[in-house]
């Protein structure tokens, strides 16, 4: 019995000291809403379009959850990125392959005047819960973190 205890206790040590890393849990995956409001008129606007997807790439590929919504000024990305001559196109079908979970704002679609575009592709999802806009108050309930480009 002696022996057995003996045994069991520099096991216990050694996979301690060696195997610690093997043993702990991974942390657990975290969820985040993007909300791209910068519309397609200016340099600036380009820079927070391709942030956007990157944040939502890198994100996606480390296994958390992403919300990608196109608001604002930012429907006007929603239209462009499904052009297939657009150079940030494959880079925004990558996304759709990896599972994005994409939303766009009904309201603002019509305010900027792409919304009878987006009617004609197929699989837009024009959202307005809540007074016309993807509202973000169902994300946040369900522990999304948000970040606003």
């Amino acid at each position: 019995m002696r022996r057995l205890t003996t045994t069991l206790i520099l096991m216990s040590l050694v996979l301690g000291v060696t195997g610690c890393a093997t043993l702990r849990p991974s942390p657990p995956k975290q969820k985040f809403l993007i909300i791209l409001q910068a519309g397609t008129e200016s340099h600036e606007g380009l820079a927070r379009a391709v942030h956007a997807l990157l944040y939502s790439t890198e994100l996606l590929e480390k296994g958390h959850k992403v919300v990608l919504i196109f608001d604002g000024a930012g429907t006007e990305w929603a239209r462009a990125l499904r052009d297939p001559k657009h150079k940030l196109h494959a880079r925004y079908e990558k996304l759709a392959e990896m599972g994005v979970v994409e939303e766009v704002c009904d309201f603002c679609a019509g305010a900027f005047k792409v919304k009878s575009d987006l009617r004609k592709l197929e699989g837009v999802p024009l959202i307005g819960t809540y007074e016309g806009h993807p509202g973000p108050t169902k994300w946040i309930d369900l522990g999304y973190t948000v970040i606003v480009l």
